[in-house]
C-alpha cells in the first residue's frame, strides 16, 4: 500500500493577479507562497519518505527544494515531465478574466473532456500522462522500497486533479469538483485493488498520525471500512486497519 503525497507548489504572482501562467518560464513563488512552502516543508520533515518528484516548471522545483531543505535524510530531488503544467497553448500568460469571456470557456468548466486548448494540449492527455506518470513511479517506488513506502509528488492545480480523480474513479468532466489549493496535500494510496484517497486539498491534516505505518501484527486492510471506521487518522493512530478515506474539509479554490 504506497502512498503518495500529491503537493501543489505555493502560490505565485501570476496566481494573484489572475494570470493563467501554464508553462511560462519565470514564475516563481511569491512571499506568500515561500511561507505556504515553508509550514508544509515542517509538516513533512519528519515524515519518512523515500523520493520527492517535481514537475520541473520552476515554482514546483522552488517549492521541492524547500521540501527537502526540511529534511536531515539527504533526499534528492527527481523530475517528471509527466506531471508538468497543462499545455494551454495560445491561452498561456492571458487573465483568467478574459479567457472566461471565450466560447471555450464554458466547454472547460462542463466538459473538459472535449477541450483542446488552441496550439495546445487536450485535457484528456493532460489527464492521461500524468496518471500515467504518477502509477508508473508508485510502482517503481514499491518495487524498490516496498509498499509501505510514502514519497511526494510535487505538481500543479490541474494535473493533482485529474490524479485524484482517476484514484476516485470518476471521469474527466467530473474533476473541475475537485479544489487543489496552492500548497496543498492531497494524499492518496495505492493498493493492488484500488486506490484510496485519504485526504484532498488538506492544510493542517496530522501527517505523523496519518503516515505512521502499522504494527506488524496488525497491517492495513485494503478493504473498504464497512461504516467508515475511525476515519484516516483515527486508524493510523490506533494502529488499526485503515481503509476509509475521509477527505478535509476544502477551501475557496484559486488559479493555476
Amino acid at each position: 500500500m504506497t502512498t503518495v503525497l500529491l503537493v501543489r507548489h505555493g502560490r505565485t504572482s501570476a496566481n494573484t493577479a489572475g494570470i493563467l501562467a501554464g508553462r511560462s518560464e519565470g514564475v516563481r513563488l511569491d512571499e506568500t507562497g515561500e511561507k505556504q512552502v515553508s509550514a508544509l516543508a515542517g509538516r513533512l520533515a519528519k515524515v519518512p519518505l523515500v523520493a520527492v518528484v517535481s514537475s520541473p516548471l520552476e515554482r514546483c522545483r522552488q517549492t521541492s527544494q524547500a521540501l527537502l531543505d526540511a529534511r536531515e535524510d539527504g533526499l534528492g530531488l527527481a523530475l517528471e515531465d509527466g506531471v508538468t503544467e497543462c499545455g494551454y497553448g495560445d491561452w498561456t500568460g492571458k487573465a483568467l478574466k478574459d479567457l472566461a469571456k471565450e466560447d471555450l470557456w464554458k466547454t472547460v468548466q462542463t466538459h473538459p473532456s472535449h477541450v483542446r486548448f488552441p496550439g495546445g494540449e487536450s485535457m484528456s492527455e493532460m489527464s492521461a500522462r500524468a496518471v500515467q506518470a504518477v502509477r508508473r513511479r508508485d510502482a517503481q517506488i514499491a518495487a524498490e522500497h516496498g509498499d509501505d513506502a510514502v514519497w511526494a509528488l510535487v505538481s500543479h492545480g490541474d494535473p493533482i486533479k485529474a490524479i485524484l480523480a482517476d484514484a476516485l474513479g470518476l471521469h474527466l468532466d467530473s474533476f473541475q469538483r475537485i479544489m487543489v489549493d496552492p500548497a496543498s496535500l492531497s494524499i492518496i494510496r495505492y493498493t493492488a485493488t484500488r486506490p484510496y484517497v485519504v485526504t484532498s486539498n488538506s492544510t493542517d491534516v496530522d501527517l505523523v498520525a496519518l503516515l505512521s505505518p502499522p504494527k506488524k501484527d496488525a497491517p492495513r486492510s485494503e478493504d473498504a471500512a464497512v461504516g467508515g471506521g475511525l476515519g484516516a487518522a483515527g486508524d493510523a493512530a490506533s494502529e488499526q486497519p485503515a481503509a476509509s478515506p475521509t477527505p478535509d474539509p476544502t477551501s475557496a479554490a484559486t488559479p493555476a
